[in-house]
């Protein structure tokens, strides 16, 4: 198995991983989805995803229906997509991607953080070369062969398959997430689920004492209600 297997095995133990604010978090993807494409998904690739995320996180479908009708209106505040980089405690790279209606706010928030938990809040560009951003396809695992299905993907930029006990799991670099899509969905492929990660090109493994110091940063963070995803080169 590849790096990108063993990523998502070690999010997937990870307690923010269950990610307590799913629901709030793809109602910021269905604003920002709708802001940029409009309310059809027929039309909107990117809503078309988070709609396919969101019925793989059991989001109710009037709950989606409602978030797609509020996204529409014309007075509802549009979300920017902010990513911040730093350093906690001991080396570690951090990655924080945010979704904000008010970036002042969110600045002033991750920059405590940083400070109160002995981190330093870097400028753009200080880490996000050590992480690999890179795009994820889940589809129902039906006995395909998987290295067939994989050769047959390459040319669309997939890099890396593997099923799991939810499916068959693709990834490929970010840029390739459309080629995918459309390839996918021309195939009749039904799409569980898909999105975006960062992979850490290297990690370092701390003590438990240290890895506790990283913790307590991750922690607040985490708690963010600005604050999307969370990625760093901690070994986990």
């Amino acid at each position: 198995m590849g790096r990108a297997f063993e990523f998502r095995k070690a999010r997937k133990m990870k307690r923010w991983s269950a990610m307590a604010k799913t629901f709030t978090r793809i109602g910021k993807d269905i604003v920002i989805a709708v802001k940029e494409g409009g309310p059809n998904p027929e039309t909107n690739a990117r809503l078309r995803a988070v709609i396919q995320n969101a019925k793989a996180a059991n989001m109710p479908k009037e709950n989606v229906e409602r978030a797609i009708k509020k996204a529409s209106d014309k007075d509802t505040a549009n979300y920017k997509e902010v990513l911040f980089e730093g350093y906690a405690p001991h080396g570690i790279a951090i990655l924080i991607e945010t979704a904000t209606d008010n970036n002042n706010r969110t600045v002033a928030n991750i920059r405590s953080y940083f400070n109160k938990c002995n981190g330093a809040l870097g400028t753009q560009g200080s880490v996000e070369f050590m992480f690999d951003h890179t795009c994820n396809f889940r589809i129902p695992n039906t006995g395909q062969d998987i290295e067939e299905l994989e050769l047959e993907m390459i040319d669309f930029g997939v890099e890396e398959i593997f099923a799991d006990e939810d499916g068959i799991v693709m990834y490929a670099p970010f840029e390739s997430f459309g080629a995918i899509q459309k390839e996918l969905e021309s195939r009749s492929i039904e799409i569980l689920s898909s999105g975006f990660e960062r992979i850490p090109q290297v990690t370092k493994e701390l003590t438990p004492e240290q890895i506790a110091d990283v913790e307590k940063l991750l922690e607040k963070i985490e708690e963010d209600d600005d604050v999307m995803n969370v990625y760093h080169t901690m070994q986990e």
